[in-house]
């Protein structure tokens, strides 16, 4: 269109407009000194309706007592769940928690049986899409590639994070999740099988991961997105950081 943007494209958009408002709370946003004046931190998107989700059969496993572990790559970078989906299955192999495969995409549970061979541990559940409003608030981890809607929903419920991620805005998600001591990151999107079993170990049990992760919980449920840009659109003038 001709028009000369004052900054490289990613940090225009920050720049630019008079209101930046970002959909999280400020428990799991770290200070920052170079944040525009409009920036603002809102909460995070409040869930659509789950509507009604047929139970798969293992679901009572999920409420008897053992660890419930849910491991997802998200609905976008799935493509290859050799990254983190398969290895975590293989790392908690015959431990006492349940592992439920989120694989968010129709053939993932047949991608996933063919991964490990067709010989699918006891302890695993296999799935496709699963609504994270059902499934959530029964984990007591959640193990993902850092993806921030699915972090985000992690923490609307107060679970704590294993997060492993290296594309997009993965890093910054998890380098969040790391100051805010809401879980661990593994710093890498190929974590080894070991490196996984011991960080789930390790943030179910140790309490002040779930601590943290209800804490930001708490923040997250003072906060109403929809309000606060329906203020600010109705106002029609920028705001001062908040």
């Amino acid at each position: 269109m001709g028009v000369a943007l004052p900054d490289f494209l990613f940090n225009a958009w920050c720049t630019i407009p008079d209101h930046l408002l970002q959909l999280s709370v400020p428990a799991f946003e770290y200070p920052r000194s170079d944040a525009p004046a409009g920036f603002r931190l809102i909460g995070a998107i409040p869930p659509g309706p789950a509507g009604d989700f047929p139970l798969p059969h293992w679901w009572a496993d999920l409420t008897a007592g053992r660890r419930v572990v849910v491991v997802t790559q998200g609905t976008v970078a799935n493509e290859d769940l050799g990254q983190l989906v398969v290895p975590t299955i293989r790392a908690l192999e015959g431990s006492d928690a349940v592992v439920v495969a989120a694989t968010a995409r129709p053939d993932g549970p047949d991608l996933v049986r063919a991964a490990l061979g067709d010989r699918v541990p006891e302890n695993v559940r296999l799935a496709g899409f699963v609504p994270f409003e059902h499934l959530l608030p029964l984990a007591d981890v959640l193990v993902t590639n850092a993806g921030y809607g699915g972090v985000q929903s992690a923490l609307r419920h107060g679970v704590p994070l294993v997060v492993a991620g290296e594309t997009e805005d993965k890093p910054e998600v998890a380098a969040r999740v790391t100051w805010s001591g809401t879980g661990v990151d593994l710093r890498t999107a190929r974590p080894e099988e070991a490196a996984l079993r011991a960080a789930v170990d390790r943030v179910t049990s140790e309490e002040s991961f779930r601590e943290r992760a209800e804490a930001v919980r708490n923040e997250i449920a003072q906060h109403d997105p929809f309000a606060a840009v329906a203020e600010i659109v109705e106002r029609g003038r920028p705001t001062t950081r908040g």
